[in-house]
């Protein structure tokens, strides 16, 4: 049976693409799972240091497959909420992946799909991208991707987003955080690899506790961080990756993570 994802490496660079273009790469519990495997691996590979996640055709991800929709009319309410938290395990994995996750947004991102978009760390979209939370005007909430989006788009803005269901431009979605990058679409590629050589000049390991150090500081009080950042700065600095960065400076060289492969 074919993949529902394409997974290619390219030196330092790991590709996922959603692979069903047929039907706007629209998430099915197997593409889900897929996505899933692939994510739970990235840790402990070592020579990946950017994940590239995009969709093959025309469109990045439809949300919900159609025909998924229809059979899951008929799950069981336990059914329901075992797809629900495998969805949410999805946005998870992809939110606390240790490398930097960069969303090459090729088209249309549409409920799940933008739940995806959510949990990159730089977005780099097509101008001609649509996006849109629609859950609302079929009956049902964007519940399990909800805490990704909110922490990425902030309450305000997805209240009016979240309620209407509407439809809404990538200069919409720059404006309100959900994307970093909009571009035309013949620029789309050169933006993405201007992306990953900026991502390439820091330390892995620094990039790594870079995003943890987010989960853990934001919405926190500033005072009760206190131990933790204090720690955590020490920690690194006395680090392999710390002690290079600082004597590649002095020796005005660069650190080993960006010599020539």
């Amino acid at each position: 049976m074919n993949s529902e994802i394409e997974v290619r490496q390219d030196g330092a660079v790991l590709t996922v693409a959603l692979n069903r273009p047929e039907v706007h790469n629209a998430l099915t519990p197997t593409m889900i799972r897929e996505l899933t495997a692939v994510f739970q691996t990235i840790p402990e590979q070592k020579e990946v240091r950017v994940v590239l996640l995009t969709g093959n055709g025309r469109s990045f991800c439809a949300g919900a497959d159609l025909s998924f929709m229809r059979a899951a009319a008929d799950y069981t309410f336990a059914e329901n909420v075992q797809d629900g938290e495998a969805i949410f395990d999805l946005m998870l994995m992809v939110d606390q992946c240790p490398r930097p996750v960069i969303g090459r947004i090729n088209g249309a991102a549409i409920g799940g799909g933008v739940g995806l978009v959510s949990c990159c760390d730089s977005v780099v979209a097509v101008d001609r991208a649509k996006f849109g939370f629609s859950e609302a005007r079929l009956g049902i909430v964007p519940a399990v991707i909800s805490p990704f989006v909110l922490a990425k788009i902030g309450a305000d803005n997805a209240r009016e987003l979240f309620l209407t269901g509407e439809r809404f431009a990538a200069a919409k979605a720059r404006q309100i955080g959900l994307v970093n990058h909009v571009v035309a679409e013949e620029a789309l590629d050169t933006a993405v690899h201007e992306r990953i050589d900026q991502l390439l000049q820091a330390a892995p390991e620094a990039q790594a506790a870079v995003k943890e150090l987010i989960r853990q500081v934001a919405h926190q009080p500033k005072e009760a961080m206190r131990d933790y950042t204090a720690n955590l700065i020490a920690s690194l600095r006395d680090s392999e990756e710390g002690r290079e960065g600082m004597s590649s400076f002095l020796e005005k060289r660069k650190p080993w993570w960006q010599q020539e492969k």
